[in-house]
């Protein structure tokens, strides 16, 4: 069965309508039942989503999803809710909603018709432009410099698939190497094993900012760039 991912005040209104999804009805009967709310969160999703150590997070996404679990504990008449906090990855972060692990997801997740099959949506929160980041002295400019060279992303992202499916990108060749998160992608192009990494732009600019020096890197790529919606 598919389960609903919460992620905005608006979809939260609309599931617990009388006429709301099942599955989102589900969700919330197993969060009354339980007295537990268990929240997927990202550890390296930029100023989404991201971990201050200890169990603790923070970002965009992660406060929009603190709002909607106090309106849901309000909702369900509940004098208290505890929540509980699952680390999740680009790869796995669709497959734990999906199977009930977590109740709702906050991060970098794109909306787009395939993930509909296995998990519900909110409305679009955030728009995000895929850039594309690479050493300062690499001489790439744009996607038609990425022709012949090695490109990271993340596993379970979607930036290739965008940037493949790009006009610019028709009859390039180059190949792609697969971070486990995003700091994983970011070290192969900062140890030089890809010449690009290519993923949402705040995600690149923060892991940009916080690198040993920032100077060595720039983001590149044709404005408007590819577009992806995110949660």
């Amino acid at each position: 069965m598919n389960r609903t991912i919460l992620a905005s005040v608006a979809l939260l209104a609309c599931a617990l309508a009388a006429s709301g999804p099942a599955q989102a009805d589900d969700t919330l009967k197993k969060i009354k039942d339980s007295g537990v709310v268990t929240e997927g969160v990202r550890d390296s999703s930029g100023v989404l989503s991201f971990t201050l150590g200890d169990g603790k997070y923070t970002g965009f996404h992660y406060e929009v999803c603190a709002r909607i679990i106090a309106d849901v504990q309000k909702h369900l008449g509940m004098a208290k809710l505890e929540t509980k906090y699952q680390p999740v990855t680009s790869q796995n972060r669709i497959p734990l909603v999906e199977n009930g692990t977590v109740d709702l997801e906050c991060g970098s997740t794109t909306n787009n018709a395939a993930r509909q099959k296995d998990v519900a949506f909110a409305p679009t929160l955030y728009v995000e432009e895929v850039r594309i980041a690479v050493k300062a002295n690499s001489g790439i400019k744009g996607i038609a410099d990425l022709n012949g060279k090695t490109i990271a992303t993340t596993t379970g992202t979607t930036s290739v698939q965008l940037l493949r499916k790009n006009k610019r990108a028709a009859g390039m060749d180059f190949k792609e190497l697969n971070g486990k998160d995003h700091s994983d992608s970011f070290l192969l192009l900062e140890s030089g094993r890809a010449d690009a990494f290519v993923m949402d732009g705040q995600i690149l600019a923060g892991l940009i900012a916080k690198s040993k020096s920032p100077g060595d890197y720039r983001i590149v790529g044709e404005l408007p760039g590819f577009v992806t919606e995110m949660l």
